[in-house]
């Protein structure tokens, strides 16, 4: 038989170190907000076209404002999005560099 693998080495000793090396709670909830399909189209909304009123995402998804407004409030909550006044209007940018490398990695493109 083989010699028994010190604990260290084993998959048990493995899968510890792994989770232990990523911050579980924040990845969870920004897979969280890409699970909602109305945070996603915002998003990628916001990637192809940074800049946009919530006018402009509610026509382009063709949600009602009030739900595209509550959509930014939770993504500028957990620090994905920031709104900037000008003039009247309010504009929405995507700040996440990490989700917009994951909406790279599912497809999206910018123009």
């Amino acid at each position: 038989m083989g010699e028994p693998q010190s604990i260290q080495g084993s998959p048990i000793e493995r899968g510890r170190h792994a989770i232990r090396n990523v911050d579980i709670h924040a990845w969870s909830r920004r897979f969280g907000l890409l699970a909602d399909p109305n945070r996603l189209e915002i998003l990628l909304c916001l990637h192809r076209s940074p800049g946009s009123t919530v006018r402009e995402l509610a026509e382009a998804t063709g949600r009602s404002e009030n739900a595209v407004s509550q959509a930014l409030r939770i993504l500028r909550h957990e620090d994905c999005v920031t709104s900037t006044r000008v003039g009247r209007s309010v504009i929405n940018r995507l700040d996440d560099p990490i989700i917009h490398e994951i909406l790279h990695s599912i497809g999206a493109e910018h123009e």
